[in-house]
């Protein structure tokens, strides 16, 4: 069952004690609980309320690497996890920046690339060479060497 529907649970829980509670102005003992069956019945929802508290604790720390499962109270708990998340956000950040930066060193490799296919085409050469040695100009057969080309190999979307 998870978190939102033990909630749920005990929600109607409550709804239903106060509306069978609530039968009208008749004290006997068929239409209304008695303080026993009341008091018994809110023992039953705090327990199961304590036991949610407990199980979300014991998934904290299950989720915090430096805990490691490993016994600790719940101020340690809520404080490992409160820096784990800091320690993770500067690590999205440092990450997405990385990302960012290898974008912008795409976006410059292939300009180069849309460069030069754009010289070897106004340099009337069709045959491009990709094996990483040169370019052969077809007109007359001279080498051009291309760093840009062979720069090519091993590159993949």
């Amino acid at each position: 069952m998870s978190d939102e529907d033990k909630d749920v649970d005990i929600e109607s829980d409550d709804e239903d004690l106060c509306s069978s509670a609530s039968i009208s102005g008749d004290n006997s003992r068929n239409n209304t609980f008695s303080q026993a069956d009341k008091r018994a019945h809110h023992n039953a929802l705090e327990r199961k309320r304590r036991d949610h508290i407990k199980d979300s604790f014991s998934s904290l720390r299950d989720a915090v690497p430096s805990l490691n499962g490993e016994k600790a109270s719940r101020a340690q708990i809520l404080k490992k996890a409160a820096e784990y998340i800091s320690y993770m956000r500067r690590k999205n950040t440092t990450v997405q920046a990385d990302i960012d930066d290898l974008k912008r060193q795409n976006k410059v490799l292939e300009e180069q690339i849309v460069r030069t296919l754009e010289k070897a085409k106004s340099a009337g050469i069709t045959d491009l060479g990709l094996n990483g040695t040169s370019i052969l100009d077809n007109t007359n057969h001279t080498k051009i060497e291309s760093e840009s080309v062979s720069s090519l190999d091993g590159m993949s979307d």
